[in-house]
């Protein structure tokens, strides 16, 4: 890749370096990418090999792991369970799902507009005192957001804004760690810790169904505040960093030179925009086909369970056939599933099969791509190149639902059927086309061979 120096390293290997012959280089699976196979062109991609050539494999990289997979729970889970508030607040006649849906959409924006500002923060404060400040922010934003249940203008602010920069938090000190501990079973651990959001997003779907039928919206957003504080601090005071992360600068600017980076980002950035229309829409949708608002939370909630396995399973896989491989398969399943599936799911049954597919492959987007940064740029530069390509996350993020939700209500709204919902559904199916597309050039820009492992 990039064959210029580097202006920001972020692991300190000065100790690594010290003990020079002495360490002996493991046998991993991070793949050997073309990336400055010579030490002297990239000195980044020198000191990755060098770092990693030392990580555990485990040891107290578990304990982490279990401590990151708790915080993905509440800030992964809560931003996919929005469809079920979303769906108690137009059934409130607050707003519309198209204006509604911003609001899920700004907390998950902001998590790419502070990427790189957060990255910095995680290399200032340590990983552990950012990710309970991220968890503290979480609970905080739930329970003002009680209070504003009726507002639109405040669930923009702790909904939105005071939510949003706690999750920005809390992702960037999550998607660091697994690579400081991990080498051969990266994949696997960037798997465990992600595929904690989808089952948060799953058990999170059920309660605040349960809830809100009995005890009102504020209530309910006041037990999911104390929830989150009560066990998320413990879960942050556990993760810690296995070196000192320190770094010069927020961007490595150099990057932007380089034509696989600028694929990689790019994929990212287009396929950011699907990724939330089924959790917001699907309990709308299920309405709009006659079935109840329980059964519209079950779906997102299997959903949400579908998405914990596929964050596994890529996991898995990236150790075993390539993160890019896998990144194209998750992406080339969410299109299928969006432009052939979705769109013939008009009884409980197809549109369950598709909550279950279009699941497995988005959850695969978010545990692999921190593999994809890790093995193709760097282990020793993870928190700067996963800040710059998050960054690039934004439009989707912020955009990606509401433009669902607008194609929505230009075609007679949500409760019109099938024919309102098919222009939004093939919209974020081409998306997510465009997405593997981009993917696949990454991938075969590298080896034109089929099996490599890449």
């Amino acid at each position: 890749m990039a064959t210029t120096t580097v202006t920001a390293t972020s692991i300190e290997l000065g100790s690594l370096a010290a003990a020079g012959p002495n360490i002996t280089q493991r046998d991993t699976a991070v793949s050997p990418l073309p990336v400055a196979a010579a030490a002297d062109e990239d000195p980044a991609m020198a000191a990755s090999r060098l770092a990693d050539s030392s990580v555990p494999d485990g040891g107290y990289g578990w304990v982490a792991v279990s401590g990151c997979a708790v915080l993905t729970w509440w800030f992964v889970g809560t931003s996919y369970s929005w469809g079920v508030i979303q769906g108690a607040l137009v059934e409130r006649g607050l707003s519309s799902p198209a204006t509604l849906s911003f609001v899920g959409s700004l907390s998950v924006a902001i998590i790419s507009v502070l990427a790189t500002i957060n990255g910095r923060v995680v290399r200032l404060l340590g990983a552990r005192r950012t990710a309970m400040l991220g968890i503290s922010l979480l609970s905080l934003a739930e329970v003002l957001s009680s209070f504003a249940v009726t507002n639109l203008a405040g669930l923009f602010i702790t909904s939105g804004v005071v939510l949003g920069v706690g999750m920005s938090l809390c992702f960037m000190t999550v998607s660091i760690i697994p690579a400081q501990y991990f080498g051969r079973k990266r994949g696997l651990a960037n798997g465990i810790v992600f595929a904690g959001g989808g089952l948060g997003g799953a058990v999170t779907s059920f309660c605040l169904d349960s809830l809100i039928q009995s005890f009102g919206l504020a209530w309910t957003y006041r037990v999911l505040g104390l929830a989150t504080l009560v066990t998320g601090l413990p879960a942050a005071w556990v993760i810690k960093e296995r070196t000192p992360i320190r770094t010069r600068g927020f961007v490595d600017w150099h990057l932007f030179k380089d034509v696989g980076f600028l694929l990689v980002f790019a994929a990212g950035a287009v396929g950011t925009f699907p990724l939330f229309v089924p959790p917001f829409f699907l309990p709308l949708y299920s309405q709009a086909i006659g079935l109840s608002t329980s059964t519209g939370a079950g779906l997102l909630a299997g959903f949400n369970f579908a998405s914990a396995v596929g964050r596994i399973v890529c996991g898995l896989l990236c150790d075993r056939i390539g993160a890019l491989n896998t990144l194209f398969i998750s992406m080339m399943l969410t299109a299928v599933s969006m432009l052939a599936l979705w769109p013939a799911s008009t009884t409980l049954g197809p549109l369950a099969f598709f909550a279950v597919v279009n699941g497995v492959a988005n959850g695969g987007f978010f545990s692999t791509m921190p593999t994809v940064v890790g093995n193709v740029f760097g282990s020793a530069r993870v928190s700067v190149v996963m800040g710059m390509v998050v960054t690039g996350w934004g439009g989707g993020y912020l955009m990606g639902s509401p433009i669902a939700g607008y194609l929505l209500e230009a075609y007679g709204g949500a409760d019109n059927g099938l024919q309102a919902y098919r222009p939004a559904m093939f919209y974020a199916g081409s998306m997510a086309l465009g997405a593997a597309f981009l993917v696949a050039s990454m991938r075969f820009r590298l080896s034109r061979h089929l099996l490599a492992k890449f």
